[in-house]
């Protein structure tokens, strides 16, 4: 009998747990079996071991009994991550490599038949948990991953990932001084992978491509100086999305650790890429996505499109075409920042803090209010319509903003507006000012703390008190107002906040335009 451990790592969200695979060889009837809460996926690896080991020009024991857990037992696993750590457990339960050299290294890989590694999700997950969990002693932890992954999981600071091509490739770093291990393939398959410094590079589409829309313009500077939600309302072809689309270049240059968390969701869903590295992310879903789309669920729980959009933007053209359900399902997620996804086996939770820029049309035509096209709806038809987004969704959004139709005159004629780059040298002024002063941004104050830094003069005070109570505004909409007001002083250089900077806000909390209104 012999015993063989091997470490990898199981993906519960974004949190990356340890997983000890234990390979137990014994005499009896010849059998390979897999224990340990594994999913389909993992139990398949029983066919794409055995083949890539014999196709590797191994021994594969078949004459054993094979036992094969992955612990812990109560902890659910899928995906071909475990195919490598497996196929280096049967080896090392065989002697056919050290099994006191696998100390200190984790693996994930899945084989192809014929032996190749292929990627796999997770892999940025991986890597920052167990750079993590290592501690002082992440000198001595080191990752073996197949190519693709191993250059997501290297833009971990300080992370010691090795990329392997094919199983012989780890084999033959692993193998007993005494064998003779069969020769990997000479493609200079493994290597170690030193943490990569990626430059940003700008993919953003200019703001200047935009043409009039002053106000529409003003409201991206503000929502993105501040963090705040902003609704778009306007008919069609009158820009809403192609300003939606350029907010993202509006936004200050990401951190280390926004790239980071970013990247590690789009890998946790497999969309990750290595050139949008540092870029902030504009998700933007077709109306007839589900809750579940949304948010994230499934078994095993995957992100959703808000989690995906994490320190980026979440553009939802057409709105009301959304199913209820779905828009109701982004409230809480708008205030706290994550999603906690509970099922009965399990509780997984993302990150959400991203912006959501949503454009609408006014009516089911969409000519509501348009200066040369008559509307075709009736007031019913309009009242159901708008109805769709429940007041208390409406009441999260920070700014609401109308996008008018633009003459052609205006379009052919008129000079292109101010760049991207020159909103953004405004923007970034402010979040300084704003991190300097409470260390967060304006979008995310609350309670005393927004008592404290909001700085409003007693006539500022004065001015928002009268129209919240002639408009019937809640308390979480005259809050929202009141961090506005403080972000549109940030722009302006102001320290406190003035009735001038809170009138400004207050025509940013307008209700939907209704008929005989």
């Amino acid at each position: 009998m012999s015993l063989s451990l091997v470490r990898s790592r199981a993906l519960l969200g974004l949190d990356a747990r340890p997983v000890q695979v234990e390979v137990h060889l014994a005499n009896g009837l010849p059998s390979f079996t897999l224990v340990g809460l594994a999913d389909t996926e993992v139990k398949e690896a029983r066919e794409r071991v055995r083949s890539a080991i014999a196709n590797a020009g191994l021994e594969f024991p078949s004459n054993k009994r094979i036992t094969v857990n992955l612990a812990p037992a109560d902890l659910p696993k899928d995906s071909g991550r475990f195919d490598l750590p497996i196929a280096l457990g049967i080896l090392a339960a065989s002697g056919q490599i050290s099994a006191a050299r696998l100390a200190d290294w984790e693996f994930a890989g899945e084989l192809s038949l014929g032996g190749e590694l292929r990627p796999v999700r997770g892999a940025l997950a991986m890597s920052l948990a167990l750079h993590r969990d290592a501690g002082p002693d992440a000198t001595t932890s080191r990752l073996v991953l197949p190519p693709g992954s191993a250059e997501e999981a290297a833009l971990v600071p300080q992370a010691r990932v090795y990329r392997a091509r094919h199983l012989l490739d780890v084999i033959a770093r692993f193998a007993p001084e005494s064998a003779a291990a069969p020769e990997p393939p000479d493609d200079g398959g493994w290597a170690r992978l030193s943490a990569q410094t990626i430059a940003h590079t700008e993919r953003y589409t200019d703001l200047a491509d935009v043409k009039g829309q002053a106000a529409a313009r003003r409201a991206l500077e503000i929502a993105a100086a501040g963090g705040h939600s902003l609704l778009m309302l306007g008919p069609p072809g009158s820009g809403k999305s192609m300003l939606a689309h350029r907010f993202a270049g509006l936004l200050p240059p990401m951190s280390t650790l926004e790239a980071l968390e970013s990247a590690a969701v789009a890998s946790l869903a497999g969309r990750f890429e290595l050139e949008r590295w540092g870029q902030r992310p504009t998700c933007a879903p077709h109306h007839s996505a589900s809750a579940v789309a949304l948010v994230g669920g499934g078994s095993p729980p995957r992100p959703g499109e808000i989690s995906l959009a994490h320190h980026g933007v979440l553009f939802l053209d057409e709105l009301p075409e959304f199913p209820r359900a779905a828009l109701e399902a982004l409230r809480e997620p708008l205030e706290s920042g994550h999603i906690r996804i509970s099922r009965a086996a399990m509780q997984t939770e993302f990150p959400a803090r991203f912006q959501l820029v949503a454009a609408m049309n006014p009516c089911p035509c969409g000519f509501l209010g348009h200066p040369t096209q008559a509307c075709r709806c009736t007031p019913d038809q309009v009242l159901r319509y708008q109805g769709k987004l429940s007041g208390p969704l409406l009441d999260r959004i920070d700014l609401h903003v109308e996008v008018p139709a633009l003459p052609p005159e205006h379009l052919l004629t008129h000079r292109m507006g101010e760049s991207s780059a020159a909103v953004r040298e405004r923007v970034v002024a402010a979040r300084e000012r704003a991190q300097a002063r409470q260390g967060m941004a304006n979008q995310a104050l609350a309670g005393r703390a927004l008592d404290q830094h909001a700085l409003a003069e007693p006539a500022a005070l004065q001015f928002l008190h009268t129209t919240a109570a002639r408009l019937g505004w809640s308390a979480r909409g005259t809050h929202r107002a009141l961090r506005v007001a403080r972000t549109i002083a940030d722009l302006a250089g102001a320290n406190g906040v003035s009735a001038t900077h809170l009138a400004e806000a207050v025509q940013y909390r307008r209700v939907l335009k209704k008929t005989g209104a």
